[in-house]
């Protein structure tokens, strides 16, 4: 299976998909890129250009339906995941998606359905967050102990001052993101993943700037700006998530998760610190990786970033999806249409199962 050719496709190829999906494709064995459809066939001409694809086309669906295509890339903002996963999969093509599985709940199932329809091809998310190095590690603290009973789980993600005057960027435009508020969906990606699912939220925000130009100049309504989130998470323990991008000099964002026995505290690429009963701070954590490490632990240890290998070899029978599943995005993509609804209504909403 390695030695035959993998043709691959792209629709949408922005700065995620130049700068690691198609260096990470390029550094697997035998991976062809075939073809682009960015936004416009300009864009899509430049891109080819710079990359050296052998085609451009000015839509998506040329990449669905072509012949000489296996497997499509796509790196769009998620308002588009849902269709093109859909009709690629039917199309016969593997997929793998860019992080934000969808704009909502709907969406999202029908990327899982048509996964579940076409079960010999493989399916994978771009995982969201930062702690792919560490999650292996996060996870055997917790099963060996470290944490005793896990208490409660803090988030914090943090911006500058607020710019009244900035423009609608795509991650502050509902009509692009849908319940991918600000960063809550990846956040909750990286939480679940370490501790399990939410069961019920309650939430309230903020747009202390409602309103700003996109990029046509026409002015559109934001998503919130500022967003504090509270959860009951199905193992007992209770999750307070804050989104922020207005809050200057607000230190470093990060993840805490606080036990009986012990804390840890994730701030992003391999740093991982931790404390236990007893000690007077929190201090960096070593990470070996024993040679006795039992499964599901030793293959998620020392991964970092392996998205396009991972990709690649599950295609070709040598490798497995462990970040991030289509069934993982469903999940996180329910907890933002949660969230969502606890916004509307003022109330907790239920985290669908």
């Amino acid at each position: 299976m390695a030695t035959e050719t993998l043709r691959v496709g792209f629709v949408g190829a922005g700065s995620n998909t130049r700068n690691r999906h198609i260096p990470g494709l390029l550094a697997q064995p035998n991976v062809e890129l075939v073809a682009v459809a960015n936004r416009s066939l300009d864009s899509s001409q430049r891109v080819a250009d710079e990359i050296g694809i052998a085609r451009a086309h000015d839509h998506w669906r040329a990449i669905v339906d072509a012949d000489d295509i296996d497997a499509v890339v796509i790196g769009t903002w998620p308002y588009m995941h849902s269709r093109v996963t859909v009709a690629a999969l039917d199309a016969g093509k593997h997929v793998l998606c860019e992080a934000r599985m969808a704009n909502d709940l709907a969406e999202a199932q029908a990327m899982l359905a048509a996964s579940q329809r076409n079960p010999h091809l493989v399916t994978q998310l771009v995982p969201g967050g930062l702690s792919l190095s560490l999650d292996g590690h996060i996870r055997k603290l917790i099963a060996d102990g470290y944490l005793g009973d896990l208490l409660a789980v803090s988030v914090r993600q943090v911006g500058s001052f607020i710019d009244r005057d900035g423009p609608l960027t795509w991650r502050f435009n509902e009509e692009y993101c849908g319940v991918n508020i600000q960063t809550i969906t990846k956040d909750y990606e990286d939480v679940c993943f370490w501790v399990g699912p939410a069961t019920r939220v309650m939430a309230m925000a903020r747009r202390f700037v409602p309103m700003r130009r996109d990029d046509a100049g026409v002015m559109r309504a934001t998503l919130p700006d500022y967003i504090d989130i509270i959860a009951e998470m199905q193992c007992g323990a209770q999750m307070h998530m804050q989104e922020s991008a207005v809050s200057g000099l607000a230190g470093a964002p990060g993840f805490m998760l606080h036990g009986s026995e012990g804390t840890l505290q994730v701030g992003g690429y391999h740093k991982l610190s931790g404390a236990k009963r007893g000690d007077k701070e929190l201090k960096p954590l070593e990470l070996p990786v024993p040679a006795d490490t039992p499964e599901p632990f030793r293959d998620e240890l020392p991964t970092g970033w392996r998205v396009e290998h991972d990709f690649v070899t599950t295609i070709r029978g040598e490798g497995h999806i462990s970040r991030t599943r289509f069934e993982d995005g469903v999940r996180y993509t329910a907890f933002g249409e949660a969230v969502k609804r606890s916004l509307a209504s003022g109330q907790a909403a239920a985290v669908p199962g």
